[in-house]
């Protein structure tokens, strides 16, 4: 009785095993279809320019209410005195979390709907998606906002960064149902060369994937730690059961 025991319950940790792994693939599938981000959580510096980024580009109108300014000092290696200067515009103090001053009325008012709260959105959208977002905005003079985007269609954000990136039109090739899009050709040039917008966009994204997650570093190495300790009380669980099944024919 008690080398099934045993046997059930190596079935049942060979099937826990199995399901990390397949959760892990369906995380990264959700990414698919999209130019990759390639960021780096652990690159403190990356994610001090993009902290700079969002509270320069994107905290006028999106909060990450879930985020105190006093975690990032700690998180991003800087003083209580370098992120009040530098990234706490609306007079709060350092362990406000980052919130916006604009009402959801007016936000509804000015843009149609509010803008969302950005503390998770690279959790429910992926690095890859909000990369390619941020790149993707076009001319399009049938919008509120002179703009469009082609991995959001009809988004009511306006293109904020296009003095950085300059302004690009979408290009099209086919007729009819056979038309689709073929990439973007840049009608005026921005502050920021391609390569360098990249980096730009990277560095946010980077920074809004740390903000979703902060412990996340943490996280995986622990989840190695832990699956490193399953496989070695797998095989000693084998063994054992080896050792009390040999004489059995």
């Amino acid at each position: 009785m008690q080398a099934v025991n045993l046997q059930q319950s190596m079935k049942s940790l060979v099937k826990l095993l199995a399901f990390s792994a397949l959760l892990s693939t369906a995380a990264l599938a959700n990414e698919g279809g999209f130019e990759k981000a390639n960021n780096d959580v652990s690159n403190v510096a990356s994610l001090q320019r993009g902290a700079r980024n969002f509270v320069n580009y994107c905290s006028g109108c999106h909060s990450a209410k879930y985020v105190r300014f006093n975690r990032l000092a700690v998180d991003l290696a800087l003083t209580d005195a370098q992120v009040t200067q530098n990234l706490i515009f609306n007079g709060g103090k350092i362990t406000d979390t980052m919130s916006i001053n604009m009402s959801e009325a007016d936000a509804v008012k000015w843009f149609g709907k509010a803008p969302p709260d950005l503390s998770l959105i690279a959790r429910a959208r992926g690095t890859d998606y909000l990369y390619a977002f941020l790149k993707s905005f076009y001319l399009d003079p049938s919008r509120p906002t002179g703009t469009n985007n082609t991995v959001l269609a009809s988004v009511a954000m306006p293109n904020v960064l296009w003095e950085l990136q300059g302004l690009q039109k979408a290009v099209y090739e086919g007729e009819g149902a056979e038309k689709h899009f073929k990439g973007f050709e840049l009608v005026t040039k921005g502050k920021l060369s391609p390569e360098e917008y990249d980096e730009f966009v990277r560095d946010t994204v980077n920074f809004l994937d740390y903000i979703g997650e902060p412990k996340q570093l943490e996280r995986r190495a622990l989840g190695f730690k832990v699956l490193g300790f399953l496989l070695v009380l797998f095989l000693l669980a084998y063994a054992l059961k080896q050792e009390y099944w040999k004489d059995i024919k």
